[in-house]
């Protein structure tokens, strides 16, 4: 049995004790936040076993195998170090860190503990994620990625979530590196960093706040970022975030010498690109003939996992959760594999230091004091 507890007891938490249910051979042992009514409130509303206002005495007294990090993302370096040298293997929240600096230190410090770590990245474990990852590994590409594009938009709304970051100057969002951008891009960034070959990628960005957002009197977030990433080996792949965008893609494209993918995150769609060309007018019958056919396909894959009770928003959640206690249990290596978990980190570092300084603070702050051990909820 696994013995899981989960620190920070805001939304996201919710999302991670109902995926952890869902998994067999585990237990909520314990919940932890700093607002002991957060951790009494999750306590009550799932089958935890204790909840806690200090991590110390939590991870003392309830011993977990596993610890959540689910807390702002300015916290999570501090928390996972102090759970790691609990000897607890550690799941955070996306972003895993503010800098690629204290992303290695994390994973250096899990290898000396023989303890593993895990970023949420859960998007990459979605249906159509796995179903793309099975055909580049089967060489459905052919030599390796050309080129990708990741697209990642978040719609604003008039959630209390935004209002809130935007109607407060001191809201915990405001005090990351990348603000808005930081605690919502991996997953986009994360797509790209998992295909590429080099540990040093040359980055562009360019970001800017949006007319929707300056029109509310916002001049600080960025809203829209656009970037370019390439390779030595000529690889190269476009990111995109927009708040503005219609409709609110999250898609992935990946192209090969030979053929192409493209995963449409939101709908739960993949599709075959066929390399090569058809000759003459059937270059503008069979297409469209095969696209319908690949819709159909999609149709009736999502109703096969509905059926089985395996169709829901955070299925991708569940899956990586999954995945890692299986990866502690048989001692083999963690679902994402750390070189991208650091890369990720990189390109992120690199992405907020080239936009406007006046916008975004880039340079790390002081090593993290007893008080940010203080768990912040999300």
């Amino acid at each position: 049995m696994v013995k899981v507890a989960l620190v920070g007891c805001g939304k996201i938490a919710d999302a991670h004790a109902s995926q952890i249910q869902r998994i067999k051979g585990c237990e909520i042992v314990a919940v932890c936040d700093r607002e002991i009514l957060m951790a009494r409130q999750l306590y009550e509303r799932f089958p935890v076993k204790a909840y806690y206002g200090d991590l110390a005495t939590m991870l003392r007294e309830a011993a977990p195998d596993v610890v959540h990090i689910t807390t702002s993302p300015e916290s999570h370096f501090a928390l996972a170090k102090a759970c790691l040298e609990a000897d607890c293997h550690v799941y955070v929240e996306k972003p895993f860190t503010l800098y690629e600096h204290e992303a290695r230190e994390l994973i250096d410090l899990a290898n000396q503990r023989g303890r593993k770590i895990t970023a949420g990245h859960d998007g990459q474990f979605s249906h159509v994620a796995r179903r793309m990852r099975a055909l580049i590994r089967e060489g459905y590409l052919g030599n390796g990625p050309v080129h990708m594009e990741s697209v990642y938009c978040y719609e604003m709304g008039e959630s209390a979530y935004v209002r809130a970051f935007l109607g407060d100057k001191n809201h915990w969002l405001r005090r990351l590196p990348g603000m808005l951008l930081q605690n919502i891009i991996s997953h986009g960034v994360a797509c790209v960093a998992e295909h590429l070959t080099s540990d040093s990628p040359t980055v562009v960005a360019h970001g800017l706040t949006s007319p929707f957002l300056k029109s509310r009197g916002e001049t600080e977030i960025v809203d829209e970022l656009r970037v370019i990433i390439s390779e030595e080996s000529g690889a190269t792949a476009y990111f995109t975030f927009s708040s503005q965008m219609r409709p609110a893609l999250q898609t992935f494209r990946i192209y090969g010498d030979r053929n192409g993918l493209i995963a449409d995150f939101n709908a739960e769609m993949l599709f075959k690109l066929r390399g090569a060309r058809y000759k003459s007018f059937a270059a503008m019958f069979v297409p469209p003939l095969v696209f319908a056919r690949q819709c159909i396909g999609n149709l009736r894959t999502n109703l096969h996992f509905f059926r089985k009770k395996d169709f829901h928003l955070k299925s991708g959640m569940k899956c990586l959760i999954e995945s890692f206690y299986r990866s502690i249990e048989a001692g083999t290596e963690a679902p994402i594999p750390y070189r991208e978990i650091v890369l990720t980190a990189r390109i992120m570092d690199a992405i907020f230091q080239q936009i406007d300084q006046k916008h975004l603070r880039v340079e790390p702050g002081p090593d993290p004091s007893a008080a940010a051990l203080e768990t912040l909820t999300k």
